[in-house]
């Protein structure tokens, strides 16, 4: 998409160029039958390198792209206007780029609000302990989230207070989807208070891409969804709902930094020889999930039941499944798994992770 854009580009640049030649009789343009004045001849020239700054700006996946794009549209247009009966097919190629200029200053403004959510998150993180983590500080943990967090490797280490990771995915939109979509995304989490910010990039087709973000802050959650960075197909917030999903997926997600097991907010449950269940309570929103563990202490599965979006009457269950476990920077973790939604149809298994990169305690806010 991006190649065919940019031969169009530089085609309907190439194009105004012709107009120059013409000004100052250096070529003939039969495209153009009216005499151009050499004032105009620059403006046709002038157009031509904005369309040609467009084109390097666009390879090099400049952010400043849609910028000069949009100028060389206007200057385009305006010239198209004034020699009308020769050059208003060219309309139709400016009105291409200027959607593609539209969608890409979506974007870029999309990603310009996740990085200011991200710096707000970053700088309300504070320090869980300086205090290493010991036997003794578990001890009051039911005995199978104790094997899980010796089994992890968090004990004699510092709890974590900030997450940065990045993944690869596979989703399925909806039930009826036979093939998966690939995705990226990116997820910064603080423990101290809790809350996540993530984003995800994936394509529908060839054409279409689809953007999202999740956040769970102060106890509310938010969840948004755009297509092409710029018609909203969900933007679900203010619900109770929405606010326990997104906790409730906070919760299921400590998995990645085991030490967030201490946290005040969450109290323990035994359940059984492998399984505890876990109750998180912050800032008014409440949700419970169950942990289940081999008999090493490996981390297997989470469930809850789970409102799927801010529509849904009743909660349904939720699961996800580690399918891959490995250690990452000294603590053991699931770096890939599954997530499922147990239907009246059947189970739907919608979404498959891979942690690509983890990297906890950052001093810095990582650039997105």
């Amino acid at each position: 998409m991006r190649i065919a854009l940019i031969l169009l580009i530089g085609i309907h640049g190439i194009i105004h160029l012709f107009g120059f030649l013409k000004a100052f009789g250096i070529s003939e343009f039969t495209a153009i039958s009216q005499p151009i004045p050499k004032t105009f001849g620059l403006v046709w020239l002038l157009t031509f390198l904005l369309f040609a700054l467009a084109i390097i700006l666009l390879i090099f996946q400049s952010n400043y792209w849609w910028l000069i794009g949009f100028l060389a549209v206007i200057a385009s247009q305006i010239l198209i206007l004034t020699y009308w009966s020769d050059a208003k097919f060219g309309t139709i190629a400016n009105l291409i780029i200027l959607v593609s200029v539209i969608i890409a200053y979506s974007n870029i403004s999309f990603k310009n609000k996740i990085t200011e959510e991200r710096k707000k998150l970053f700088e309300n993180s504070l320090t869980v302990s300086e205090e290493v983590i010991t036997k003794e500080t578990i001890s009051e943990l039911p005995s199978i989230v104790q094997k899980w967090m010796i089994n992890s490797g968090t004990i004699s280490k510092h709890p974590i207070s900030n997450v940065h990771l990045t993944q690869e995915l596979q989703l399925k939109l909806s039930p009826d989807q036979e093939n998966w979509n690939n995705g990226k995304a990116e997820q910064y989490f603080t423990i101290n208070p809790p809350a996540f910010n993530w984003n995800i990039d994936t394509k529908m087709n060839s054409i279409f891409s689809v953007v999202g973000r999740d956040k769970f802050e102060s106890g509310n959650g938010e969840m948004t969804i755009k297509l092409l960075s710029l018609i909203s197909v969900a933007d679900a917030k203010n619900s109770r709902k929405v606010n326990q999903a997104t906790l409730q997926r906070y919760l299921a997600e400590i998995v990645w930094f085991p030490s967030a097991a201490l946290s005040p907010y969450i109290k323990w449950d035994t359940l059984n020889q492998y399984s505890a269940k876990a109750t998180m309570d912050y800032n008014g929103t409440k949700g419970t999930g169950e942990f289940h563990f081999d008999e090493e202490g490996n981390f297997k599965r989470f469930v809850a039941m789970r409102y799927q979006d801010s529509n849904s009457e009743q909660p349904t269950e939720w699961t996800v499944i580690a399918t891959k476990t490995e250690e990452r920077n000294e603590i053991k973790i699931p770096i890939e798994c599954e997530a499922s939604w147990k239907l009246e149809s059947g189970k739907w298994t919608w979404l498959k992770l891979k942690i690509k990169e983890i990297k906890y305690n950052v001093k810095e806010m990582p650039d997105g």
